[in-house]
């Protein structure tokens, strides 16, 4: 079956899951924009000569089967629900909603419809990442009881070319864009969620280039799971320093992973009580010393992935979500981040505004699995 995929959001982030689609075997139909005068340029950068101002009228119009949602973070429940209600799968970028209300509204809409949804957090992706996944899974790591994530990410001339940035990315206290940083670990936790949170930051407050303040610096959230375990997760989109994107680690019974953090001569490391008897580290940057574990518990389609997916965005990760994407919708495989778990990388950081907000305190995170 060939799907008929439309991009809404295709003149920015929309447009740069075409290899990714190419690569899964996904017809781009259709693109939508509200850019008019980028969209024929963006419509040309995907392949396709379909091209929507409204993006009601090519959910309507195109007879697309599923939507590619690359729009601003505010936007992405209403553009969501519009798709589901329709019948239309949707692959939406992150966050999943704003708001829990909005949340909510989306956990409804999905419930009620046959469309798969499934939230595009690519770092859950990342080659390092689903190797730690897959270990955990087998049991090397242990009990994990402990993990960091972080997302530091200079982006305040960017949030002046993104207004959308500078509102919800930046102008809310709290952890307002968790799920680079905690995505990657909750599926180093099956079966775990996060269950109540505390969150704080600085006092030190920098400003935009209009003088007003930015409504947080470097927020730490902590986690506690149902399980006990405890997460720390940073995210600092406005400090000035080098750049460092994601940083992670994990504690196990049995094993810890910590990534590189982005300096010259940092190096992804891991310890397993299976690699050594004696506490000593692992390189696991080029995997040098644990290809062996690579070959024997990565998925084969890791190990050797096509040419094409290699030319995907974020080092291939676009493409395996995409193909994840289009496995779901033909039933082949149960959507790796479907709406539930979506709000469990999401709803964490909403209930963090409000606890930065009263100073700290711990506050419990909904299930959305008992909403309705």
């Amino acid at each position: 079956m060939t799907l008929k995929l439309g991009i809404v959001g295709a003149c920015a982030r929309g447009g740069s899951f075409r290899a990714g689609c190419e690569a899964a075997g996904l017809e781009i139909k259709a693109v939508c924009d509200i850019n008019a005068d980028a969209l024929p340029a963006a419509a040309k950068q995907v392949g396709v000569t379909e091209t929507y101002t409204d993006y009601q009228t090519m959910l309507e119009q195109s007879g697309i089967d599923a939507v590619i949602i690359g729009t601003p973070m505010h936007l992405h429940v209403p553009q969501s629900i519009a798709a589901v209600e329709r019948g239309i799968h949707v692959l939406c970028e992150v966050t999943a909603g704003v708001t829990i209300e909005e949340c909510k509204e989306l956990v409804r809409a999905c419930e009620k419809s046959e469309a798969i949804y499934m939230m595009a957090e690519n770092y859950a992706y990342r080659r390092p990442n689903v190797l730690v996944r897959e270990l955990v899974r087998q049991g090397l790591f242990g009990q994990p009881y402990y993990a960091e994530g972080e997302y530091i990410h200079e982006l305040k001339t960017l949030n002046e070319r993104t207004p959308w940035r500078r509102t919800w990315q930046s102008g809310i206290a709290g952890i307002t864009y968790p799920t680079h940083a905690l995505g990657p670990i909750l599926q180093w936790m099956p079966g775990d969620r996060v269950v109540r949170v505390c969150c704080a930051d600085t006092t030190t407050r920098l400003k935009d280039p209009r003088g007003e303040e930015y409504a947080q610096m470097t927020p730490v959230m902590l986690c506690k799971t149902a399980k006990g375990a405890l997460i720390k997760i940073r995210v600092d989109c406005l400090s000035d320093r080098p750049h460092a994107m994601t940083n992670y680690s994990l504690q196990g019974i049995d094993g810890c992973y910590e990534s590189s953090r982005g300096g010259p001569t940092e190096r992804d490391k891991i310890w397993l009580r299976s690699l050594s008897a004696d506490f000593r580290w692992h390189d696991a940057s080029a995997l040098a010393d644990v290809d062996e574990l690579a070959e024997k518990y990565l998925p084969e389609i890791w190990r050797n992935p096509p040419k094409s997916a290699k030319k995907a965005g974020h080092g291939g990760s676009d493409y395996f979500e995409v193909l994840d994407f289009a496995k779901a919708i033909c039933g082949d495989v149960p959507t790796p981040i479907g709406i539930h778990e979506a709000m469990d990388m999401t709803l964490p950081g909403l209930i963090s505004q409000r606890s930065a907000l009263e100073d700290g305190r711990w506050i419990e995170v909904p299930d959305s699995r008992g909403w309705f």
